[in-house]
């Protein structure tokens, strides 16, 4: 792809990303001659190192890893949890104490997911510092194609600087590889202006989304970073910037960013933006371009798939760890007549899809139907009480369907993009914005924001009455029905914070946490690495 096979060391070391501390031989192997000055020589190979970034970032914030950002938001907050099942899903404890919020700084899957991230932020660097000897002209590139492929990097360390700033606050600027060595922490709300700086001075140069911009950065997907950083503002930066949020938010909305489809609009269908051709929805903004086809599939059923018997339930080639599951009070909070409950989650009677035989169970239901139920505890089908995250089985939870690959002879099998922002969410940031302004009160606009999307989840019979009005969409539920939409999509996390819910909350085996644990620790390695790195308060 490019030269970083022999160039891996020096991305990594400016922000101390080493994985151990016992390699201390920094000399670079050779394993390529390819380098700045004999590469980047046409369009096709400067594309080459700009997607560089984008294919590493799959690994951290896409479900298919369990060391990155989508896993702690996801694992730390109320809908999903990987509980141990019997014997498996122990882990050492890392799933119990994420899910009760009781992790320490020297968590592992906490350091790999620092050293991923921070290394996808090398490479984007590592591009930056290349191209700005790069003769474009030479290249067949114009003046105007360069500037836009320049801005396309710099969003995109923006997009990691959002995501960094997340999780860990206080946290080093860089933008040079190697400089400074040991670089020192900036304030949260310093990285929150460095963010908005590159997007605001970019985003106007990019290119606007169409089919050929999908899997990279368009307009209408740094309009939408745009939306998110201002709707996070009080929490990132200390300071309200809701009217910025709703200004970038209709850009998105108004087609201003271009669309996949010529109209941006919302999907018509619930399974529309999950679908094996859901780069043809209407809504989906930014996503990464996963293709079997390619040699590259969206891998999600490691994670979200039960065991190799689930696989002829849905007539697919993959099966799972029967890791993630659904806990209890989010599958509660559909209502029964919510599409949403029955299409997205694999739940009751397991049955073979082409002939209808029950799917039996391997473990604790070996030989026996195998039924999922919304109880994660011994006995469940049975027992009482709420159970807790080291008391689950085979059968326990309602589970993840909201993505459909098709069956295994699908043509199109398997052809998932991942989402990573779409236009229901943009929907939902401006009317949340509106509400802010207004002390917490919804009026006509947020309220036709919501419905817009929720219509989509009921039948027209079920409409009136599931149908929001200005008394009804209050914040409370405005967080509930956001978690309804949004759930599997690694949003939780900074949507509990930002509604004051995620430290004071309660749900299933989970119970308020102190207000630090908001951020979470920079790891005990990096510290121990970088002397310059100022750990999180509470840890």
């Amino acid at each position: 792809m490019r030269k970083y096979f022999n160039k891996i060391t020096a991305v990594l070391t400016p922000v101390a990303l080493l994985a151990t501390v016992s390699c201390v031989d920094l000399d670079e192997t050779i394993y390529s001659e390819l380098s700045k000055d004999n590469f980047y020589n046409n369009k096709v190979e400067i594309m080459q190192g700009v997607l560089r970034p984008f294919t590493h970032m799959q690994a951290w914030l896409a479900p298919t890893g369990q060391n990155g950002f989508y896993f702690h938001s996801e694992s730390s907050a109320d809908q999903i949890a990987w509980p141990q099942k019997g014997r498996h899903g122990y882990d050492g404890g890392d799933h119990v104490r994420l899910h009760r919020h009781e992790w320490t700084d020297q968590e592992p899957r906490l350091r790999n997911a620092w050293a991923l991230m921070w290394e996808g932020l090398g490479y984007v660097n590592a591009v930056l510092e290349d191209l700005e000897s790069v003769d474009y002209i030479a290249a067949g590139l114009t003046d105007a194609e360069m500037e836009s492929i320049l801005s396309e990097v710099r969003v995109m360390r923006s997009y990691h600087y959002m995501r960094i700033m997340d999780m860990w606050g206080n946290v080093p600027i860089v933008t040079t590889v190697g400089t400074p060595l040991n670089p020192e922490n900036s304030t949260r709300a310093e990285v929150f202006a460095f963010v908005k700086e590159e997007l605001e001075a970019n985003v106007e140069k990019l290119q606007p989304l169409s089919q050929e911009l999908v899997g990279r950065v368009s307009k209408a997907a740094g309009y939408a970073m745009l939306s998110e950083l201002y709707l996070n503002a009080e929490v990132w930066a200390g300071t309200p910037m809701y009217d910025e949020s709703i200004k970038y938010s209709d850009k998105v909305i108004n087609g201003e960013g271009g669309s996949l489809t010529g109209n941006m609009s919302l999907d018509p269908s619930i399974l529309g933006p999950f679908s094996n051709q859901n780069q043809l929805s209407s809504e989906n903004i930014f996503q990464f371009a996963f293709s079997r086809k390619g040699g590259f599939s969206f891998g999600w059923g490691g994670f979200f798939s039960g065991y190799g018997n689930m696989s002829r339930a849905l007539d697919v080639t993959y099966s799972g760890w029967n890791a993630f599951v659904v806990t209890p009070n989010a599958f509660d909070a559909y209502s029964e007549n919510d599409l949403r409950k029955k299409e997205w989650f694999l739940f009751g009677p397991q049955t073979d899809y082409n002939t209808g035989e029950p799917i039996l169970g391997t473990e604790e239901y070996d030989g026996q139907p195998l039924i999922y139920v919304n109880n994660i505890r011994r006995n469940s089908e049975g027992a009482t009480g709420v159970g807790s995250m080291t008391e689950g089985e085979e059968n326990s939870g309602a589970r993840f369907h909201k993505y459909r690959s098709g069956i295994s002879d699908d043509p199109n099998y398997q052809e998932n993009d991942y989402v990573i922002y779409r236009l229901t969410e943009i929907y939902f940031n401006k009317a949340e914005a509106i509400m802010r302004k207004n002390s917490g009160a919804a009026n006509a606009e947020a309220v036709e924001l919501i419905n817009a999307s929720r219509k989509r989840s009921f039948n027209d019979a079920d409409w009136t009455t599931a149908a929001y009005t200005t008394g009804t969409l209050t914040m409370d539920e405005l967080l509930a029905e956001r978690g309804r939409e949004f759930i599997f999509e690694g949003k939780r996390r900074t949507d509990l914070i930002r509604f004051g819910k995620f430290n004071t909350g309660t749900w299933w085996d989970h119970s308020p946490s102190d207000p630090t644990r908001a951020l979470f620790p920079i790891p005990h390695v990096q510290i121990s690495l970088n002397p310059n790195l100022t750990q999180n308060p509470g840890y």
